[in-house]
């Protein structure tokens, strides 16, 4: 069994990253791998970044929940929908985590010493890694898990958003989120408005957008945001925090070809593909990888290598019927009428919802979410089927 090594400059295990995917592995090894030394390193300054991420209760596998707890923000008992035509509340339990307090419960779990940041890797192989400043760190094992800029040999679209919680000087009157209000101007693809409360005058707000492009242009979606606002009646004091995002949305792709190119390190989190591939969720995967990789006995280089490679393969397997959902939004409907897709989801019933952001959809599930009334024309939406969507190679340009 591999035990802890008393050489600083030594670990039986270095995470590269620290964001949602690294930090979690990090917290999972420590809470139940603690004979282990486990090291993260991170280019920023500190873990987490400034990032929102929100996930069901009901996506997290059976004991979880004490995993994520340290990095949850708030939570609710419900959420709602809105689209032209359809509102809708439902009682699942939405909770939201964010990069401060990752960081904050990482730096509680592991040494100081333990954690890197604020340099750049610039090597790394099976027996450790090397930093801009010439360091020299060496590990029983390596995971990549610095996410990705990109899915080469991967097709599809983008979710891109912009954030904001404003801070009001009055309440909002909002008890619970808004996870997709659609009424908004549909706007360079399939648009909605994503709204948290968590108190009674500070929201986060988002503007989001399935779109066939990842730019983003932040001064028209800031504007959207405060145009949302005050037509909500709310008035807003401050912006308290800014954050934007361009996340993959795949529809299809040559997994083998993506593997080969990423390199010889294990991979973990967007690195390997573990998303959701329509809704762009990382929360579920990142969590179920993590808590898997701590019951290996086998936490060797190449032994993680061919573990990481299996697990994301058999996810991209699994996850066929979400590209194909992906391939139909961006293929089968113009723009202005993705939201009809969704609006049509949201009629299911509350737990195939549930199992279906879980990536944990059933043949009956699967069959609901494509029968009754087509949401797009059919014709349409076979075609779709025979095309990908566009290369998620590079992000291209945020202005």
């Amino acid at each position: 069994m591999q035990q802890k090594s008393a050489d600083p400059a030594s670990c039986d295990l270095a995470i590269l990253g620290g964001g949602l995917a690294g930090g979690l592995i990090a917290l999972a090894f420590a809470a139940r791998r603690p004979d282990l030394k486990v090291m993260i390193f991170e280019g920023a300054k500190r873990l987490g970044g400034h990032h929102v991420w929100s996930f069901f209760a009901s996506d997290l596998p059976e004991g979880a929940e004490a995993l994520v707890a340290p990095i949850v923000a708030a939570r609710w008992d419900g959420y709602e929908v809105r689209f032209p035509g359809l509102s809708r509340t439902l009682s699942t339990r939405y909770c939201s985590a964010n990069g401060t307090l990752l960081d904050r419960a990482v730096r509680a779990a592991l040494p100081a010493d333990c954690i890197v940041t604020g340099a750049e890797v610039v090597q790394a192989d099976a027996s450790g890694l090397t930093l801009a400043d010439g360091r020299r760190f060496s590990a029983g094992a390596v995971i990549d898990a610095r996410g990705s800029r990109g899915l080469a040999h991967m097709e599809g679209g983008w979710q891109k958003f912009v954030g904001q919680r404003l801070r009001l000087s009055t309440p909002h009157g909002l008890d619970r989120p808004i996870v997709m209000d659609a009424t908004v101007a549909q706007i360079d693809g399939y648009r909605f408005v994503y709204c948290l409360p968590f108190s009674p005058t500070e929201i986060f707000v988002e503007d989001t957008y399935y779109s066939d492009t990842p730019n983003l242009d932040l001064p028209a979606l800031r504007q959207r945001i405060a145009d949302y606002a005050q037509g909500e009646g709310w008035a807003v004091q401050s912006v308290e925090y800014e954050e934007t995002g361009v996340l993959p949305v795949i529809a299809g792709g040559d997994f083998d070809a993506f593997w080969r190119d990423g390199g010889d390190l294990p991979r973990a989190g967007t690195r390997a593909a573990l998303v959701h591939p329509l809704t762009s969720y990382s929360i579920p995967d990142a969590v179920r990888f993590a808590l898997y990789l701590t019951g290996l006995d086998n936490l060797s280089g190449s032994a993680l290598s061919r573990t990481s490679h299996d697990r994301a393969a058999q996810h991209w397997r699994e996850t066929r019927f979400y590209r194909m959902l992906s391939r139909m939004l961006f293929g089968a409907a113009d723009g202005p009428e993705r939201w009809r897709m969704l609006a049509h989801f949201y009629t299911l019933p509350e737990r195939a919802i549930e199992r279906f952001y879980a990536g944990q959809s059933t043949p009956l599930d699967m069959a609901r979410v494509l029968a009754g009334k087509p949401p797009v024309p059919v014709g349409a939406a076979l075609a779709s089927l025979t095309g990908r969507g566009r290369p998620l190679a590079d992000l291209g340009a945020v202005s």
